[in-house]
């Protein structure tokens, strides 16, 4: 078993000014009240308060300008698709347009890599598919699914495809435990996901894009069932 991780009072603190800000109690381009007010607000010291900050510095929500203040960044006009995980933790209504995103991206990349994958990729993703019918337990088919989807982006030859992948899949990390639906029998999730390496080891990029809408609209069906 896995310990479970214990939070700090910045990881307290982080998540309830993250909260704040993505619900519009501190809106987008607003300047936060001063810090020593602030924290006395939340019942932290200041420094506690500067490391919070830090993080979600970090995380894009928020900008400091010195001797001016500290300012919640309008994240939908300035942010990146960094902040899907998180926006995902927040609210799961995101996941909704993750989903339109994944079938649209998935579709052309089965596509491309139809049109461009190597005999070594082909090979490859062949060897892929094959793990995911081995795999012991939903949680590996999903991992080992997902090795697939990377193999497919990469064998694009596009590595910004192989980088909107990624940022997709870790979209999922915060709810992933709840779309585990379509990989609970491997030999079934192999199935489902055969016709679009066929289609890829064929050439046939019209018919490895069908493949994929076919696999993905049908996953996300099963996968938003789980969520509801």
């Amino acid at each position: 078993m896995e310990a479970l991780p214990r939070e700090t009072i910045v990881d307290v603190l982080e998540g309830r000014l993250r909260e704040d800000i993505l619900t519009g109690r501190h809106p987008a381009g607003s300047y936060l009240p001063p810090e020593r007010t602030l924290a006395d607000g939340y019942g932290v010291t200041r420094t506690t308060l500067k490391h919070a900050f830090g993080r979600l510095m970090q995380a894009g929500l928020l900008e400091t300008r010195h001797g001016v203040g500290t300012r919640v960044r309008d994240y939908l006009r300035l942010g990146g698709a960094d902040l899907l995980p998180m926006l995902v933790r927040h609210s799961p209504d995101w996941i909704g347009e993750v989903f339109e995103v994944r079938r649209s991206i998935g579709a052309l990349i089965a596509e491309r890599a139809a049109a461009r994958a190597t005999d070594r990729q082909r090979a490859e993703l062949r060897a892929l598919l094959t793990a995911v019918g081995d795999a012991a337990d939903a949680d590996a088919v999903q991992l080992a699914d997902i090795e697939v989807h990377r193999a497919l982006a990469r064998a694009t030859g596009n590595r910004v495809y192989v980088l909107l992948t990624n940022t997709l899949f870790n979209a999922y990390l915060p709810v992933r435990a709840a779309l585990r639906g379509p990989f609970t029998d491997a030999r079934v999730a192999r199935g489902r996901l055969e016709p679009v390496v066929d289609a890829v080891e064929r050439g046939d990029e019209a018919g490895a894009r069908r493949a994929a809408e076919q696999y993905l609209t049908a996953t996300e069906r099963i996968m938003l069932e789980g969520l509801s």
